[in-house]
């Protein structure tokens, strides 16, 4: 019924092709572990704090006094990273021996 339609783009914000986006968020490390599960973690006013990112959710976990490596928590979620290996545990999530993802 629209013969001229046919030739009509709808789409107003530049070409078709879709372009790839780094899914790292900015300043964050990824860890990636079994199971293809993958989270990231961006450090927070020099290293007191950290912004953990899931792929369900954003939190903030803040420092826990420790004997080795770094450990965060917020009363819930309890993240242990040790050199390049971390952990994370919460209500929902349980991941073990996590790599921090080499950067190139």
């Amino acid at each position: 019924l629209l013969p001229g339609c046919g030739g009509v783009k709808l789409w107003p914000f530049g070409s078709d092709t879709v372009q790839e986006r780094s899914r790292t968020p900015a300043n964050a490390t990824e860890y990636q572990c079994a199971g293809g599960k993958r989270f990231y973690v961006r450090t927070l006013e020099g290293g007191a704090a950290a912004w953990l990112i899931l792929p369900e959710r954003e939190v903030r976990l803040d420092k826990l006094a420790t004997g080795s490596g770094t450990r965060y928590g917020n009363g819930v979620a309890v993240l242990e990273i040790n050199g390049s290996e971390a952990s994370l545990t919460d209500g929902t999530v349980s991941l073990a021996a996590c790599k921090a993802a080499s950067s190139g």
